[in-house]
């Protein structure tokens, strides 16, 4: 089967029997780089992820004939979620054809690198969902974006969630919550929020790390068993996902009293424990799993075509769905630029002007088709991130239930430790900081 003018490279792909694109043409040709992982202990989560892009990149060929005739040439690279590989595959595509507008890690160890050399090559950083947190502030990272939400954010939503449920943010005094969390950057992101929060609320936080790839955590949870804690916090990935589900199962430990954040919360993370995930919670990206209106046009345009990344039952899937929300945001920018520089290949510079001006209203959001999966998103020089909602879905042994309503990260919180995160860094860096009252 042929993916239209779509390019991928990958040995995954390449076993399928998927046809490749010859060398990347800067003429009316939009290059975007895509690195992914579909191979290695990441795969289960990264396979979904990249397809969910890869369809929605070819709806845009397929349905409207590029972006205001401007197609899509896209390239996978495979980075089995290795740092240094990651680096390896932007070197490797940022110069193709057009020129990379930018890149999505789908790492926070890959973006940690790339942040650095994102100023010296003008490429966007897309780290939706994930990376440096304090990358929110556009002044001191001006080619970070980590749209929807950062990890201070998730952490945050998800202790207000268990306040409400406790009776009140004063009701968590003397509560136990431990983090199991992944030894990495993206493992250790949520440290700082909640440190924080145990000292305004009196909580006793407790983090936990598993080593790579999380295969073995039987000590973490024996630890667990003799402490008693609360409620514990997940900030895992891939197989360590399952596996903590399961040693949470077979220690007792109620699953109801789990709460991942949105990396820790897809079907893939909850299927291989069987019953012993029923009842576990996890952050929403704000989206959930489920077919919505966008997705008639994937089957129309993509899959009753035979170019669909995946099989039709496996689309709709959280992480799916979450990639397809990734794609359709950097679409989106580049859509906005071309109002300002042309309908043509946007460089990197030019895409980030997009990003910093991507403004997606209700009425956006259902026109594009992903009404229910979004909520309305406003970036600015200032604020990278674009949004801060969310809400808590739950495994019922089968789906995945939303059980709360929607919340907003507490800024009065945030903020400060955002601004004193930023600062340092740029004193670090010795970065002079924009000022954003004079940009846009």
């Amino acid at each position: 089967m042929r993916w239209g003018k779509l390019a991928f490279v990958g040995a995954a792909l390449a076993a399928s029997g998927l046809t490749f694109a010859g060398p990347a043409s800067a003429q009316n040709e939009q290059f975007i780089p895509g690195l992914v992982y579909r191979t290695g202990a990441y795969a289960p989560n990264g396979i979904p992820w990249a397809n969910g892009v890869a369809d929605y990149y070819n709806l845009i060929n397929e349905r409207d004939g590029g972006i205001n005739g401007v197609k899509i040439l896209y390239e996978e690279c495979e980075t089995a979620y290795a740092t240094d590989r990651g680096v390896e595959c932007y070197e490797r595509l940022k110069g193709k054809g057009s020129g990379a507008p930018f890149v999505n890690p789908l790492s926070t160890g890959i973006t940690f690198a790339l942040i650095e050399k994102a100023p010296v090559d003008k490429i966007p950083v897309i780290s939706m969902g994930y990376g440096r947190s304090e990358s929110r502030d556009g002044s001191v990272f001006p080619w970070v974006f980590p749209l929807l939400g950062t990890y201070w954010s998730a952490a945050d939503i998800i202790v207000q969630h268990i306040a409400k449920k406790e009776g009140g943010l004063d009701k968590l005094k003397g509560k136990k919550i431990v983090l199991v969390y992944h030894d990495s950057p993206y493992g250790k992101e949520p440290i700082a929020l909640l440190t924080e929060r145990a000292k305004m609320h009196g909580f006793e936080f407790t983090p936990l790390p598993v080593t790579h790839p999380g295969v073995e955590q039987k000590a973490t949870w024996l630890q667990i068993r003799q402490s008693r804690p609360d409620y514990v916090l997940l900030w895992g990935w891939g197989v360590m996902n399952s596996t903590a589900i399961k040693e949470a199962a077979a220690v007792g430990f109620p699953r109801e009293k789990m709460y991942g954040v949105w990396w820790s919360g897809a079907e893939p993370d909850v299927r291989p424990a069987e019953d012993g995930a029923k009842g576990y919670n996890a952050a929403m990206l704000q989206h959930g799993a489920g077919k919505f209106a966008i997705h008639d046009d994937i089957k129309k345009f993509v899959y009753d075509k035979g170019k669909g990344a995946t099989k039709w039952d496996e689309v709709g899937e959280v992480l799916y769905n979450r990639g397809m929300i990734n794609a359709m945001l950097n679409i989106e920018a580049l859509r906005i630029a071309q109002k300002k520089f042309g309908n043509k290949p946007m460089t990197g510079e030019q895409a980030r002007w997009g990003l910093e001006n991507l403004t997606l209203t209700a009425e956006d959001v259902k026109r594009l088709g992903f009404e229910g999966l979004i909520r309305p998103i406003k970036v600015s020089c200032a604020d990278h991130e674009g949004t801060r909602a969310g809400r808590i879905q739950q495994w019922d042994g089968k789906e995945w239930k939303v059980v709360s309503d929607w919340y907003e990260s507490d800024d009065k919180v945030l903020k400060p430790m955002v601004e004193a995160a930023a600062k340092k860094y740029a004193e670090e860096k010795k970065i002079t900081p924009r000022d954003c009252s004079k940009e846009n």
